[in-house]
């Protein structure tokens, strides 16, 4: 299957429901509610935009990391990652999350592979679409271990 010519596009609407709550929707998605966070006088159990960017780092990183696993053929049990995003008080700017920490474990099958997997860990980081796009540093903090026999 070829892919279309650059540039793509990606498109979302928001909605506004009622208070500082809202949907969230894009073409053939489903849509999801957004509302501001507690901290800012939002509501608690909804989706924020900030918990929205880290997810969008944390699951970019994630298919970054598996399309390149795969590429290498690299054979890994198990993988998930946690993302943390921190949220400051820019003097001059306002607020900005300012850091994303991305802190991946991955269970490889072999031992190894150790340093190859954390070598395609980097890789991924550094080839990841969103952490390219975004001002935020992004910092890689990565668990490996070798799974049980």
């Amino acid at each position: 299957m070829a892919l279309a010519t650059l540039p793509y596009f990606y498109e979302t609407e928001v909605e506004w429901i009622e208070e500082r709550k809202g949907d969230l929707e894009s073409p053939g998605l489903a849509s999801l509610q957004v509302a501001s966070p507690p901290e800012f006088h939002g509501h608690e159990g909804v989706w924020t935009p900030e918990h929205y960017f880290v997810a969008a780092v944390n699951s970019c990183f994630m298919t970054t990391f598996l399309a390149i696993a795969e590429m290498s053929k690299l054979e890994f049990v198990s993988f998930d990652c946690k993302a943390v995003g921190k949220l400051e008080k820019v003097e001059g700017i306002g607020f900005q999350i300012t850091e994303v920490f991305i802190k991946p474990k991955l269970v490889i099958r072999h031992g190894k592979d150790l340093e190859r997997a954390q070598r395609i860990l980097e890789k991924a980081e550094h080839n990841c679409l969103i952490s390219n796009s975004i001002k935020s540093t992004v910092r890689l903090e990565p668990e490996l271990v070798k799974a049980a026999a």
